[in-house]
């Protein structure tokens, strides 16, 4: 049975028509028996928080064709229509509408495919007149009271951006419903871990998602998830940002 379930996860994995399978089935075993057994078997996350991390790292390192293949395993393993769509959403704070409005209609392409009918319910909770407010109460309350100072106190060159961050990056996405504020904090890390060439701000998110309760051992499950998708520098790297922020806060 165990012999059965190799090869249809390999099938799985070699795309369309198994065509890998007939082209590089070396690759294919060495590929699939890493990232489909042998690194989920290492989880320390639950099930929707792994397919999570994998979506948001597929994203950040603009991976198209695996991230529509794992989207469908993600669906069929019970992950929510609503989770993938905030997943994406909030990437485009962070690695901008020219890499996510591809994998936006590729993620509505594997939805219908699944039978979900679009649009989704509505999950944003701001408007012109609140997104500002909330979204910088939604900093500090991530972040703490220093970000508040930074819509004042910040080199006037600096305070559009500032406010952007407050308004759009803040309250255009994490204050929308979908995904809870340590889910936000652990995709946002995984978007930033995978892109690369971000690490002063995968060094904020790592001490944000240590205050949302995502500590070091569960980062480092994060990174491990994700490794197969990224790659070893950027995954080592993150990993070495994670020691620092942990070291950072041991001596507070």
């Amino acid at each position: 049975m165990e012999d059965n379930q190799m090869e249809a996860r390999r099938a799985q994995f070699a795309g369309e028509a198994g065509r890998l399978l007939a082209t590089d089935p070396e690759w294919v075993q060495i590929a699939a028996d890493f990232s489909g057994a042998e690194v989920p078997a290492e989880s320390r996350l639950t099930g929707r928080e792994r397919l999570l991390c994998v979506l948001s790292a597929l994203l950040g390192c603009q991976g198209l064709g695996e991230y529509r293949r794992m989207l469908g395993e993600a669906l069929r393993g019970g992950l929510d229509p609503a989770a993938v769509k905030e997943t994406v959403y909030q990437a485009t704070a962070y690695l901008g509408i020219g890499r996510v409005r591809d994998f936006l209609e590729a993620t509505n392409e594997v939805l219908a495919q699944h039978g979900v009918p679009l649009p989704l319910p509505p999950q944003g909770t701001t408007d012109a007149a609140t997104r500002f407010s909330a979204g910088l109460e939604k900093q500090v309350q991530l972040f703490g009271p220093g970000m508040a100072a930074r819509q004042t106190d910040c080199p006037p060159l600096r305070r559009n951006v500032n406010r952007w961050l407050a308004a759009n990056c803040f309250g255009d996405y994490y204050t929308r419903g979908g995904l809870s504020d340590a889910e936000r904090e652990m995709i946002t890390f995984c978007f930033l871990l995978a892109q690369g060439g971000c690490e002063n701000q995968l060094r904020g998110h790592t001490a944000g998602n240590f205050g949302v309760g995502n500590g070091p051992e569960k980062l480092y499950s994060v990174v491990e998830q994700c490794l197969p998708y990224i790659g070893y520098p950027r995954s080592l790297n993150a990993m070495q940002i994670i020691d620092e922020t942990a070291r950072k806060f041991e001596a507070k």
